[in-house]
């Protein structure tokens, strides 16, 4: 099997889908009910705090989520390739790399620390039956020189002789040296220097726009997806509470954790006061509630009915909301199935 070249770019589409964990407590729901779709490419970002469930539900598009992990239910259809969590074996190991890039959040830790990069690029095309592995080769060598790396010297080196940024690129040259046309990047400006962001930026879209691809992006920086993203999805507790088109959802949001997130963010010019962070702290596996708004302990216009009505799924034109604050819009309301509660699950 050899790299071919194809423009045409995939859409995703994510239904009711369910992630839990086993625990000592049964099973914990780490994301719950989530509906998202990534339309022919474009750029979505799913943005929110440390343990709202992002990364799990990347990890849902490739069907690795590991034990004591499950996908419990749902789907995650991709164009050309079907239902990726009912795949397995050899079909599913084709996915992952040939169909599916995925750029992990630490990328040097997706490199064999005892073997360069090069030889890790040959084990990728052996594995994926590649029959022109110079070809592969000089793929990888032009999509590095492209990201302004020297290709081959950093074919030849190893981990430990590449800085964060240099792997960061690295971790996307092996996302697409197959081809793959949806690709997930992980938290892709973790703990890089903010001119080297800025460069892994700019590289995500070229190489996004040149290749015809579908992404999604991972991160807790709405900077981030304020640079890139065509699409918002704001995730909490497990669930997507807002979604929309990303200078809408950024400049008018209307879901009270969308709105505080903004009001965290420090501004260059004027009051600094004017930041303020969120109060409290965000759920656990074991705090998430059962029932009721997810959000409500630490929202400000918290209402009787956030402590037991799921919050209705609101279209609002482009928008998705999650909020009763949202219901009296007079917007069409759409029903969902969220899945058993946390004491369904352990029974």
């Amino acid at each position: 099997m050899s790299v071919t070249s194809d423009k045409r770019a995939p859409g995703v589409r994510i239904s009711d889908l369910s992630v839990v964990y086993r625990t000592g407590a049964g099973e914990l729901p780490a994301v719950r009910g989530v509906d998202l779709e990534l339309e022919p490419g474009t750029i979505t970002g799913v943005v929110g705090e440390s343990g709202s469930g992002k990364s799990t539900l990347a990890l849902s598009m490739l069907n690795a989520v590991q034990p004591p992990g499950r996908i419990r239910s749902g789907s995650v259809e991709i164009d050309g390739l079907g239902d990726v969590v009912t795949l397995g074996g050899d079909d599913l190991r084709k996915t992952r790399g040939r169909h599916v890039g995925y750029v992990f959040q630490a990328a040097q830790n997706s490199l064999n620390p005892l073997k360069t990069v090069g030889k890790q690029l040959l084990d990728l095309g052996r594995s994926h039956d590649v029959d022109d592995l110079p070809g592969l080769v000089k793929e990888a060598r032009s999509l590095l020189d492209r990201m302004g790396l020297d290709g081959a010297r950093v074919l030849d080196s190893y981990q430990h002789e590449l800085s964060g940024g240099m792997r960061q690129r690295v971790g996307i040259m092996l996302a697409l040296v197959l081809n793959a046309h949806v690709v997930v990047l992980d938290e892709p400006t973790t703990a890089l220097d903010m001119i080297t962001q800025a460069t892994i930026l700019r590289i995500i879209r070229e190489v996004h726009e040149e290749r015809g691809l579908t992404t999604l992006v991972i991160t807790h920086d709405l900077g981030v997806v304020a640079e890139i993203a065509d699409r918002l999805a704001v995730m909490y507790g497990g669930r997507l509470v807002e979604q929309g088109p990303t200078r809408e959802v950024l400049g008018a949001p209307k879901h009270p954790y969308t709105q505080g997130l903004l009001q965290a963010i420090p501004r260059l010019v004027g009051d600094i006061d004017e930041a303020r962070a969120l109060p409290g702290r965000p759920p656990t596996l074991g705090t998430i509630p059962p029932d009721g708004c997810v959000f409500r302990e630490r929202c400000a216009v918290r209402m009787d009915v956030c402590e037991t009505g799921e919050p209705p799924v609101l279209t609002i034109g482009p928008r998705v909301v999650a909020c009763h604050t949202a219901a009296g819009d007079g917007e069409q309301k759409e029903t969902v199935t969220t899945g058993p509660t946390r004491g369904e699950e352990q029974a």
